[in-house]
């Protein structure tokens, strides 16, 4: 018999984290199933350790529940299975590995291997998609505003053109990968990328591969533009066509990554806000001495 332990959020998809998550008695019903509310555990590190190697994780929520588990969790050296049932509004990553559309649990183990880290104001966190400043920043930091003023959530593509019309002001940046320094001015966005997607779907890295053999993740600088120009390029970043304007946009390549802006500004870490940063510095990690 199979084991599975559910971690759910209750909190994801507006509240019915627990009622999504309890679906999933239908589907394992031959397997033995035992539900935790994530947001309960104290030590999560120390729950995952009691476990034995041969039972079952699935992580039920959307990318913010992710980034808390592999915050919390020393995912490189976890020997049980991990899962991924989506019951968040945030699925980045679960678009990104061709399994938005899943209706069973997506085994995701090999994909919480090697995650790059983003220091920020001196603390350092690992993420699954992307580290994002600028306009992205200001678009969750507003929804943030949004969901406790409201108690309801935002569309980030609403949300992202009021700041291109009028809300968001763009900063000057200095932009250092692998030791080599560019300066830009009127920079709107400047996502360093794990996966390809953030925002909901807009595929702001197209060509990032998660598991590139290179281990290598790529910053998207969007720049230099006026407010209508980058209004009429914003929607191409649904398919990702943004990058063949080259004269606004600009993707690099590298395992170091620092991202400097002149004056302070929101960012997010897997859709997790943090406010009025000026610097944040990436690494991507080897895959030496992970476990596939």
């Amino acid at each position: 018999m199979n084991f599975y332990h559910i971690l759910y959020n209750p909190y994801a998809s507006s509240g019915k984290g627990e009622e999504k998550a309890k679906e999933l008695s239908r589907m394992l019903e031959k397997s033995s199933i035992t539900y935790h509310d994530m947001t309960k555990i104290e030590d999560l590190q120390g729950f995952i350790n009691s476990l034995d190697k041969d039972e079952s994780i699935v992580i039920c929520g959307g990318d913010g529940t992710l980034n808390r588990f592999i915050n919390s969790v020393d995912t490189d050296k976890t020997e049980n299975e991990i899962y991924c049932y989506c019951t968040g509004s945030g699925n980045d990553f679960l678009r990104d590995i061709h399994a938005e559309d899943s209706t069973m649990p997506v085994r995701i183990t090999k994909y919480l291997k090697n995650l790059p880290e983003v220091t920020v104001k001196g603390k350092t966190y690992k993420f699954l998609n992307n580290a994002s400043f600028g306009l992205d920043g200001y678009c969750c930091e507003e929804a943030d505003r949004q969901r406790r003023e409201k108690g309801k959530s935002s569309n980030y593509a609403l949300l992202a053109i009021k700041g291109l019309l009028y809300a968001y002001k763009p900063r000057n940046a200095t932009i250092i990968v692998d030791g080599v320094k560019k300066e830009y001015k009127k920079v709107w966005l400047a996502p360093t990328m794990n996966g390809r997607f953030f925002g909901g779907g807009l595929m702001s890295a197209p060509d990032q591969d998660r598991l590139n053999e290179k281990h290598t993740v790529s910053v998207v600088v969007m720049y230099g533009s006026s407010r209508l120009k980058s209004l009429l390029v914003f929607p191409s970043m649904f398919k990702g066509k943004h990058i063949k304007r080259t004269e606004m946009i600009e993707v690099l390549e590298g395992h170091e990554i620092s991202v400097r802006f002149d004056k302070p500004a929101s960012m997010q870490i897997d859709g997790e806000t943090i406010l009025d940063v000026v610097r944040y510095d990436v690494k991507a990690r080897s895959a030496v001495n992970c476990e596939v």
